[in-house]
């Protein structure tokens, strides 16, 4: 079956059964995480929250309870800040513990477009939390995928767009910090962890790939202020942003997740419930740009992102 802009969660998993497979998703508390689970749980997965403020996410995982509840799926609700390498690993710890075995890891959360501040391990606030916190958290995961199939989805955006990744100037130390530049750099670096990840992977069955929600109206842009807003506007020609409505905008992460086809998507960027065409049209609305793709600049940026968390994984 076709699916497209317009679809739905429900529409992309009409008549898929998730029973028994097991799924972390980041930034659950609100938005295209909590829409994600309540899917995931409704066609019977057993849902893992992760969230960055333990009472908002009670409140937010109310209808994915109600949803696994009538398919027997298990929720799960753990605190993790993904702005703070030790929370990650004490939230690591805790699942690697706690389970023997992962499906899916939607790596959801972020932030877009925020003043200029530092996670507390002192990077750079949308690089830090986008990119290396979720490279963190997925690596000391990746031994509860072993033995495939498994996938990992982390959630980029158009706005990759922005800005390449500049890895000798991660925190904007020789350059004037700008919002969506920073945000830009974050995102290419989220569709560059893909790549390397399915690299990695794909010899075991653990395939990755980056998705494009499309434009939603989210707790996401908590930071936009009117210049912001005007700045994103020139960014992109004049052209208007065209807004998704959330169960749509949840759409790809779900049929990346667990309907589309693994070699189609692996090590790709995907928007739309379809894999994106490579553009160097910064006028079209859709497609990626080559350099969120190209495969040295993602094993340079895995290398690089490892010497920052100051761990090692294993090829």
């Amino acid at each position: 079956m076709s699916f497209g802009s317009e679809s739905t969660t429900d529409e992309v998993l009409d008549g898929v059964d998730l029973s028994g497979q097991t799924v972390l998703i980041t930034g659950a508390s609100a938005g295209l995480g909590q829409e994600t689970a309540r899917a995931v749980a409704a066609h019977g997965g057993n849902v893992l929250l992760g969230v960055r403020d333990p009472a908002k996410g009670e409140q937010a995982a109310e209808p994915v309870r109600a949803a696994a509840a009538a398919t027997g799926a298990r929720v799960d609700l753990r605190e993790v800040d993904l702005a703070s390498l030790a929370s990650i690993r004490a939230f690591t710890d805790g699942v690697n513990a706690d389970y023997d075995r992962l499906d899916v890891i939607i790596a959801n959360a972020g932030v877009m477009a925020c003043p200029e501040g530092r996670t507390a391990d002192g990077f750079e606030t949308q690089f830090g939390t986008n990119h290396l916190g979720h490279f963190l958290l997925v690596n000391r995961l990746r031994p509860l995928l072993a033995g495939g199939p498994a996938r990992i989805v982390n959630l980029s955006s158009a706005g990759h767009r922005f800005s390449d990744v500049v890895l000798d100037d991660i925190n904007f130390e020789r350059t004037p910090y700008d919002p969506w530049q920073a945000y830009g750099r974050s995102k290419t670096a989220n569709v560059l962890f893909a790549v390397e990840l399915d690299r990695r992977g794909r010899d075991a069955q653990q395939r990755a790939c980056a998705v494009h929600p499309g434009g939603i109206m989210t707790e996401l842009g908590r930071h936009l202020t009117e210049d912001s807003i005007n700045a994103l506007i020139a960014a992109r020609a004049g052209r208007e942003v065209s807004f998704k409505t959330v169960p749509a905008g949840a759409a790809t992460s779900v049929w990346t997740g667990f309907v589309a086809d693994a070699d189609a998507i692996g090590g790709r960027f995907c928007e739309d419930c379809g894999v994106s065409k490579v553009t160097d049209d910064p006028s079209t609305s859709t497609g990626v740009f080559a350099y969120a793709l190209d495969p040295a600049t993602a094993a340079a940026l895995w290398k690089r992102s490892e010497e920052l968390v100051n761990e090692a994984f294993p090829t």
